[in-house]
């Protein structure tokens, strides 16, 4: 009996499909409320938080983060989606072109950037950078590095999009955002994101 129990229990830890995974990305593509609200629709993503990395003071805010970019990690269900595709949506979301800022959002912490998280993520995003250039004929300005500490955003920042939806809206057209993606893209805006 105690052979049997064991051989079914193998074969049904076999049979079963291999755990998700919960992965972490991280992102800077200019305005981290725009960010958040691309990846919020990219299937499979099951979080998002804005944030500040890449700079030299512990514990930013908005008021004080010289060095910072503004940024987003993104926890994702592996089973549902891998780091490629999140690649793919970053890169048809931002102006990787613009090496001063994204949109009309100017200076270093709204300029891009990929952190990734490990060995693999890393080569990938620099493969990534290398097609991206490939693809636009052009140099990206996009930076990619291991990722460093990053601090979570404050509290009004999270969800800024649902939270302030008609704000939000505005300030995304009226910044530019779409019409410039879709001039650097053409029918690849957007590509991954379910919606804009």
């Amino acid at each position: 009996m105690r052979i049997l129990l064991a051989l079914s229990l193998t074969f049904a830890a076999w049979a079963m499909p291999a755990a998700a995974e919960t992965k972490t990305a991280i992102f800077a593509g200019g305005c981290f409320w725009c960010v958040e609200s691309d990846f919020d629709n990219v299937p499979g993503v099951l979080s998002t938080t804005s944030g500040y990395i890449g700079g030299e003071n512990q514990s930013p805010t908005y008021e004080n983060h010289p060095g910072h970019r503004e940024a987003v990690r993104i926890e994702y269900d592996s089973a549902k989606t891998d780091y490629n595709k999140l690649l793919t949506a970053f890169w048809h979301s931002v102006d990787p072109l613009d090496g001063g800022g994204q949109f009309c959002d100017r200076g270093h912490p709204y300029t891009t950037a990929i952190y990734a998280v490990g060995d693999a993520d890393l080569a990938a995003a620099k493969a990534s950078k290398d097609a991206a250039e490939k693809e636009l004929g052009q140099k990206v300005a996009t930076e990619v590095a291991a990722a460093p500490q990053f601090w979570a955003a404050e509290d009004y920042h999270q969800d800024y999009y649902k939270k302030n939806p008609v704000r939000y809206k505005y300030y995304r057209y009226a910044c530019g955002r779409d019409a410039r993606v879709e001039e650097v893209w053409g029918d690849k805006a957007h590509e991954g994101i379910l919606a804009h």
